[in-house]
């Protein structure tokens, strides 16, 4: 666990100082920070009937997400939409608890 966290510690600190530095260039820097996406390899190896409750329990809300609900994320931070946004981490895990 502490390599994992600060693993991720050093993620938040490379996008806030990437964006810093090339802010200036016009050059956006985020993070999208995924949770339980429910891919085949999930279906099939690790999302039990209990899993699948807990999931349930641990997430605001009702569905599971998908690798559509990261896709859709990624697409907006490409597009002009996400004009103004840089040096933040994006969550994409249904609300987890």
């Amino acid at each position: 666990m502490p390599a994992y966290t600060a693993a991720k510690a050093a993620i938040h600190g490379l996008t806030r100082g990437l964006a810093r530095d090339l802010g200036p260039y016009h050059v956006r820097v985020n993070t999208i920070v995924p949770g339980w996406i429910i891919t085949e390899r999930q279906l099939n190896l690790w999302l039990t009937p209990e899993a699948d409750a807990e999931r349930a329990r641990q997430q605001c809300l009702p569905f599971r997400i998908m690798p559509d609900h990261v896709t859709a994320m990624a697409l907006f931070l490409a597009a002009d939409d996400s004009a103004g946004c840089t040096a933040q981490e994006f969550t994409v895990d249904g609300g987890w608890i």
